[in-house]
Order: structure tokens, then sequence, then C-alpha cells
């Protein structure tokens, strides 16, 4: 992957991870709740931070120690 393919892919799930963030918000002010939903949606959230993350290192270049 190129450095432009990758900086878009990591907007585009960034831009999930931030809807993930707001469905959980959303449904944490619901008095009832699908408790499931909520660790689903959870789970996702942290899958997602974690590609980040990795895409996000393959951006960085490797510097000899």
């Amino acid at each position: 992957m190129d450095h432009d393919t990758i900086a878009h892919r990591i907007r585009e799930l960034q831009l999930e991870h931030r809807g993930l963030d707001a469905m959980i918000e959303t449904i944490c002010e619901q008095t009832h709740f699908d408790e499931l939903q909520l660790r689903r949606l959870k789970k996702r959230k942290l899958q997602i931070k974690d590609s980040i993350v990795q895409l996000q290192m393959m951006l960085v270049p490797d510097v000899p120690a």
C-alpha cells in the first residue's frame, strides 16, 4: 500500500470510530439497552483503534538503531 492509500484508510477508520463512539454514548443514555449490542459495538471500536494504530505505524519510516 502506498502512503496516500494508508492515510485515506486511516481517515475512514477514524470516522467509523467516531460514529461508534456516538452510537455507544446514545445507547448508554437509554434506561433500557441491549447489553450484547453494546459489547459488540465496544469490541468493534477496539478493533478499529488497533487497525488505525497498525496503519499509522506503516506510515512511520524505520529508523536505524
